[in-house]
């Protein structure tokens, strides 16, 4: 059981607490409990279990809860409150806005027990009536529902991946003798997976009976398809197909709608046909290969046949750390460590990018912190040389659209991220204004996660995309590709555009810690679909070329 395992378990017993109006102080040390473990460096599971309640922050009953749950997977406490609450009431923890308090309202006062009947309580104007709610409160639990109810079912492509991976080496080794090929929406590396699609020469009986041996619920469709649904209520359609048919069946379910009409039209392409692979069906047309990520939009045919497609960018040309967090502020580690993490993953420099002094609750920098973190960076980087740490700050966008800090401060940095992170329910014109007077500001250099948006959580806020292109392009803006996979903001759709127009990208993980320097792997493969090159890509520079990066930027604070 990992870390966040734990501290989700401390998290959902002190909300369930509060919801059952019980003790308050317990309730309390539960939820410091969840955010001291979420943030530990170490793994609780790899420790000694007999040094687990020295660690600072967990104590002794804290820590005989905790190596519970290591040793029997369970947390008892939290199952009795589970067991006491009803199964509407803890669907309705999972959505935004409604806090412990306002559950407990609406389960004890308004004797209401699902969401379904919440949203008619919303409907009915029923909510606003009660103290703490309010009518716009009530819209806006409204639309949560609204967003919730739509998202069931769907998952990232991060928390399919794994699934996926051992799915498809279990069909190997089962079915030797038979052919099987992802395609849909995953191959597609679309961020958001709502079906797995899988093409087999399989005979559909046989993998019936196999999944009904593993415990899965199976339903024969037709003589070619067979649904399947697993543990995650993720279905997996199985498409039948001959030997002779595989690629070309493969081809047909590994493209968008759009794409597949299209090619239709221009290339007179014949389903009947036979390819001895993907790659065949392209040059038959005499047309350069269009990878699999890449089939979404039609326009993509007519760059290939016209030969204007380029090489997309690749992970391994991620080649620094931009937008990253340490321990100064909300990160789990020290910088040192994220430096010399960095160093050994072979990028060439980090941006540490802390919250600025508005983010109170990330522990956000003021003016005498700042001074005493870039002396740190100054001394690690005559110990890392010829590694570089950039000084910056992720500043928050205040509500009237200026910068959290005095242009003194500002000037400190290296380079200066600026992001939206408070007071998201905004109509489209507050936050473009709030937007574009960030972007204007001469010492913004990158615009960080543009709509605020958490896919399969929350909506960004409304903004007009070309607007803000077009003013990240008159003020020499870059715009950043949160590579965070419940962000991955700006969405890829827009990509294309600002590229076009000369706006630079950057892929940043937002890291929080070692392992979230990996998350650059979804910014990229979301940047490959809008083919992305690496000479778009400002954390594809190299350290000399992104020195020379900063002095423009410099330029501009004149």
């Amino acid at each position: 059981m990992d870390n966040y395992t734990i501290a989700d378990n401390f998290s959902i017993l002190s909300k369930l607490m509060d919801i059952h109006g019980d003790n308050s102080f317990k309730a309390k040390s539960y939820a410091a409990a969840a955010f001291t473990i979420e943030k530990l460096p170490m793994q609780l599971s790899e420790m000694p279990l007999d040094k687990i309640q020295s660690v600072r922050g967990i104590g002794a009953s804290i820590g005989k809860n905790v190596v519970e749950q290591i040793q029997t997977g369970s947390f008892s406490i939290l199952q009795e409150y589970i067991q006491k609450t009803p199964e509407g009431i803890l669907t309705m923890m999972q959505i935004k806005g409604i806090g412990p308090k306002k559950i407990a309202t609406i389960w004890k006062e308004l004797e209401i027990e699902t969401i379904g009947e919440l949203l008619y309580a919303c409907e009915e104007n029923r909510l606003s009536n009660y103290k703490g709610f309010g009518e716009k409160s009530q819209q806006n639990i409204k639309e949560a529902i609204s967003f919730y109810l739509g998202s069931q079912g769907s998952y990232l492509y991060q928390q399919t991946e794994n699934f996926v991976q051992h799915l498809q080496e279990i069909l190997a080794k089962q079915f030797p003798d038979f052919r099987f090929s992802i395609a849909g929406s995953y191959a597609l590396q679309t961020e958001i997976i709502s079906e797995l699609c899988f093409i087999t020469t399989s005979p559909i009986p046989i993998l019936e009976d196999f999944f009904a041996l593993q415990g899965f619920d199976s339903k024969i469709i037709s003589e070619s398809n067979l649904q399947v649904v697993n543990s995650l209520k993720l279905p997996i359609l199985f498409i039948k197909t001959t030997e002779e048919q595989f690629y070309n069946c493969v081809f047909t379910h590994a493209c968008s709608d759009s794409f597949l009409t299209a090619w239709k039209e221009q290339t007179g392409w014949n389903e009947s046909e036979k390819f001895r692979s993907e790659q065949d069906i392209f040059e038959s047309k005499n047309i350069p290969f269009i990878p699999v990520f890449q089939r979404e939009n039609a326009s993509i045919i007519q760059d290939a046949i016209l030969k204007k497609m380029k090489p997309v960018i690749q992970l391994n040309d991620i080649r620094s750390i931009i937008h990253s967090h340490s321990n100064w502020s909300d990160g789990a580690e020290t910088l040192e460590s994220m430096a010399r993490a960095a160093k050994e993953k072979g990028y060439e420099y980090l941006v540490i990018s802390d919250h600025s002094q508005s983010a109170f609750y990330a522990n956000g920098l003021r003016d005498e912190r700042i001074v005493a973190q870039h002396q740190q960076i100054d001394e690690l980087n005559k110990k890392l040389h010829p590694f570089r740490i950039f000084k910056s700050i992720e500043s928050d966008i205040l509500n009237d659209g200026s910068l959290d800090y005095s242009d003194d401060v500002l000037g400190s940095f290296d380079l200066v991220i600026a992001s939206i992170h408070s007071n998201l329910k905004m109509t489209e014109e507050k936050a473009m204004m709030r937007l574009l007077n960030a972007i204007e500001n001469p010492f913004t250099s990158i615009l960080g996660h543009m709509t605020g948006r958490l896919l399969l959580s929350r909506n960004g806020y409304p903004v007009d995309h070309r607007k803000i292109i077009d003013a990240c392009v008159a003020n020499n803006v870059v715009i950043e590709l949160n590579a965070h996979p419940r962000r991955l903001d700006i969405d890829w759709r827009w990509i294309k555009e600002a590229t076009d127009k000369g706006v630079l990208i950057s892929i940043n993980p937002d890291a929080h810690s070692i392992e979230g320097f990996d998350d650059c792997k979804y910014g990229v493969l979301v940047a490959q679909k809008a083919g992305l090159t690496k000479y778009q890509n400002l954390s594809s520079y190299t350290l000399a070329d992104f020195e020379e990066f900063l002095m423009e930027q410099h330029e501009k604070r004149h």
